[in-house]
């Protein structure tokens, strides 16, 4: 009865539109059954060259969504793939949603895949479609896994902030599909103070799921925040999101290879690092560890704060560092109870290997009960090398 009645009212949208212009806005509701019926022939007549139509998209998807290049797609609400489906973006594609802050988002559910494969000359773009676009005005994407997170005993699951959507498992090869040269911009619409979007958001993403070349633009909260989960992903650019850059919590254990931040003016962290929740548990008894390789993060000015923040217990490898302009470059939060931060110091647990620091006026803040220097933190100290994002963010990524 659901599909029948939208697909009556999708039908009478486009008898509706027929009357008053050549080609039809078709407003589909639930995709559930495929069932599309394009305006193909410009001018109203019957046969000719396709030239595509409007689609606006919202609601929860039981079977496979596929969109066609030809068309127009807008966002209009909440796009949910159920487990066991596939959305397949072709390459070249740009997506926009309306301004409609935390209730405008695509996520791909426990179960379910997304096949987003840009091109470095034909990227897939997700974008606001105001004519003047500023941060928050749509959600983002959302990538929900079964690999394991640390918020929940190892055979449950935890819900999504946003739409409230299980994630978590004990799968850590976990596959949530393909997302190879994408953009996301002006995200992180907000829901309430604590329920926020990112640019794109890894609710336990297994490591199975391929994920390259991606962009958070101008986003409200943060870039890329993991949640727990394996998921390796390369090529990370973030620019100008007013929260952190990149940011994990929940038991991350996953790779981090070649990224490219950059900070605004009055932007929180280029890296915040949890390793648990401490708003919820950390029921798994483990903290994130996950490795952090070939990362340039350059600030707005030597005043602009603090570069790198682990806390809660946090552990991570870091390896071929450059940090620029920056009042601090790493602060260390912990306690010798729930947070030992510090620990992970002590025993090379949490380290990094070859760093360059420019118009950095400190590079070490210890707020945790363990006795370290920098060179029991730091190894390499004016080793490290920039990432190469002008060779390999070219095309495809803006600044």
């Amino acid at each position: 009865m659901k599909n029948n009645l939208f697909l009556g009212l999708a039908i009478i949208s486009i008898l509706f539109s027929c009357t008053t212009d050549d080609t039809a806005d078709i407003i589909i509701n639930d995709y559930s059954d495929n069932s599309v019926t394009n305006n193909t022939t410009p001018g109203g007549g019957t046969g000719g060259t396709n030239t595509g139509t409007t689609i606006y998209l919202t609601g929860t998807f039981d079977s496979d969504l596929t969109l066609d290049p030809i068309n127009t797609y807008i966002l209009n609400g909440p796009v949910i793939m159920q487990a066991g489906t596939t959305l397949t973006i072709p390459a070249g594609m740009t997506i926009k949603a309306t301004s409609g802050g935390a209730n405008i988002y695509i996520a791909i559910s426990q179960g379910a895949k997304i096949l987003a494969s840009g091109t470095p000359t034909e990227p897939i773009v997700l974008t606001s479609a105001s004519s003047s676009p500023a941060a928050g005005d749509w959600g983002g994407l959302i990538l929900l896994g079964k690999a394991p997170i640390n918020s929940v005993v190892a055979d449950a699951t935890s819900t999504s902030e946003i739409a409230s959507l299980p994630y978590g498992g004990t799968d850590p090869t976990d596959n949530s599909g393909i997302v190879q040269y994408l953009r996301v911009e002006y995200s992180g619409g907000a829901a309430d103070g604590q329920s926020e979007n990112n640019g794109l958001s890894f609710y336990g993403v297994g490591s199975g799921t391929v994920v390259q070349y991606v962009e958070s633009f101008e986003g409200k909260d943060d870039g890329f925040e993991f949640f727990g989960g394996t998921v390796e992903v390369s090529y990370l650019v973030s620019i100008n999101n007013q929260d952190d850059s990149i940011d994990w919590t929940e038991g991350f254990s996953g790779k981090i290879t070649n990224a490219y931040v950059k900070h605004g003016a009055d932007h929180d962290k280029g890296i915040e690092a949890d390793g648990y929740n401490t708003d919820y548990s950390n029921a798994g008894a483990y903290y994130s560890k996950p490795t952090i390789t070939n990362v340039t993060i350059d600030g707005f000015d030597a005043a602009s704060g603090t570069a790198v923040n682990v806390r809660a217990g946090t552990q991570g490898l870091f390896n071929n560092l450059t940090i620029s302009n920056f009042s601090l470059a790493f602060k260390i939060d912990g306690d010798a109870g729930d947070n030992p931060t510090g620990a992970g110091v002590l025993t090379n647990e949490l380290h990094v290997t070859d760093i360059t620091f420019t118009n950095v006026a400190t590079k070490l803040q210890n707020n945790t009960p363990e006795a370290f220097t920098e060179a029991n933190f730091i190894s390499g100290d004016g080793n490290g090398t920039a990432t190469d994002f002008a060779t390999w963010g070219a095309g495809w990524s803006r600044e």
